[in-house]
């Protein structure tokens, strides 16, 4: 299709790639149909807006109609968009209110994400025979590190900063939400399973079944999470600033310690975690949200801004994505995502059984790791467990803070 294109009208794709105002319109337009469909269909939502877009980017850049290569993606959203939103949606991360309202299910969250991270170098090991390319291998394994302690912000970021193929990053995101929509359905079998419930107290499962829960309000705080939020021209001038300068400073750190010559195995590591610019933007963005509160609840349209940039990212790692490359990899990352989960639910309801926790706290942190606070909050609204609406919102959320320093300690100890 690409050569009849080339054959019509001289160029590679319909829409040149120095077409910057075309390309951007196809863009746009496909990351509106994907939220459109994402919040009208329950279809789609089981789908999510991340493979529609993905989807969408890949079919027309197949079918020749988008370049597979141009400024707008190489340069603006993978050079710049990626790392704007990420300070934006981590100004979520308080971490005093964290650490203070999150409880027990903080221990099995944290518990859960070394079981993540320990399943990332154990699928590396096994797969890396059959998949034939270590690096690439490695890169997955860091980009899944950092999506199944926080969310798609930390997939972004590894994928943004060691440079995963575009096949390989498309290939990864079908196994990552794949999978993840499969745990999803496991996890809530596990609340009705009776061998979970004989040797797992589970307290607010008797509730809601005996009638004792309010549903109302679990929709009520549904509602408020997902309502529609006050925003003004100031709002957004001083997101983009703020940003803007999170990403500048920590670049300026990050390329100091880039700059030395490290000597010995350990300091090559701590070199390199130290030189990478998504540690940085981590670290002040947390700062930021930690110790200047007031400023931060003054920032409406933060998280909103944010995940769109993350959305236009996610329609980008599509574009390049040879169809056959994807359908051909999939199978073996859902492998390696599999092993992943798998490790991360032993961690998770291994650490609940030793320290007497709920069984609703185990389901609902390793919800949160894997898929992050907005499924995991989602789940508790769906199952009627009120009380753990709030503390699934920030566990997760606190895995948008370590999902980045443990995604960048996975591909450094695996030699990126």
């Amino acid at each position: 299709m690409t050569g009849l294109w080339m054959g019509l009208v001289g160029r590679e794709s319909l829409i040149a790639a120095d077409d910057m105002w075309g390309l951007l319109v196809v863009m746009t337009v496909g990351v509106f149909f994907s939220i459109w469909l994402e919040q009208k269909y329950t279809w789609a939502s089981k789908v999510s807006g991340a493979i529609i877009a993905l989807i969408i980017a890949m079919v027309l850049a197949n079918l020749g109609v988008i370049p597979t290569s141009c400024v707008l993606y190489d340069d603006i959203v993978w050079g710049v968009i990626v790392p704007l939103g990420i300070p934006m949606l981590l100004l979520q991360c308080n971490m005093k209110k964290i650490w203070a309202e999150t409880g027990r299910m903080l221990v099995i969250f944290l518990i859960g994400a070394c079981g993540t991270v320990l399943g990332a170098y154990l699928a590396y090991f096994l797969l890396k025979g059959p998949y034939g390319n270590a690096q690439d291998l490695a890169r997955v394994a860091s980009m899944m590190t950092g999506s199944y302690i926080g969310g798609g912000v930390n997939f972004a970021a590894m994928a943004s900063q060691y440079a995963a193929g575009e096949d390989v990053t498309a290939a990864a995101t079908v196994a990552d939400n794949l999978l993840m929509a499969i745990y999803f359905f496991v996890l809530i079998f596990f609340a009705g399973n009776s061998w979970f419930r004989k040797n797992f107290k589970h307290p607010l499962i008797e509730e809601v079944e005996s009638g004792q829960v309010d549903l109302e309000e679990a929709k009520t705080l549904a509602a408020q999470f997902w309502s529609r939020k006050d925003i003004s021209l100031k709002d957004i001038a001083i997101n983009i600033a703020y940003a803007s300068a999170v990403v500048w400073i920590s670049r300026l750190v990050a390329g100091i310690f880039g700059q030395f010559e490290p000597n010995g195995v350990l300091m090559n590591f701590v070199v390199r975690f130290l030189g990478s610019q998504y540690v940085w933007i981590t670290t002040f963005s947390v700062l930021v949200a930690t110790f200047m509160t007031k400023t931060v609840k003054e920032m409406h349209g933060s998280q909103e801004i944010g995940t769109y940039f993350i959305y236009l990212f996610l329609f980008v790692i599509g574009v390049p994505a040879n169809i056959y490359t994807v359908v051909t990899k999939s199978p073996l990352f859902l492998v390696l995502t599999a092993i992943m989960v798998f490790v991360n639910m032993i961690f998770c309801f291994g650490a609940a059984k030793i320290f007497k926790f709920n069984l609703e706290d185990a389901i609902i942190a390793s919800n949160a790791n894997i898929g992050g606070p907005t499924t995991a909050a989602g789940m508790a609204i769906s199952q009627g467990w009120v009380d753990l609406v709030g503390p699934a919102m920030l566990t997760g959320t606190f895995g948008y803070v370590i999902g980045n320093y443990l995604g960048t300690i996975v591909a450094v100890s695996l030699g990126l």
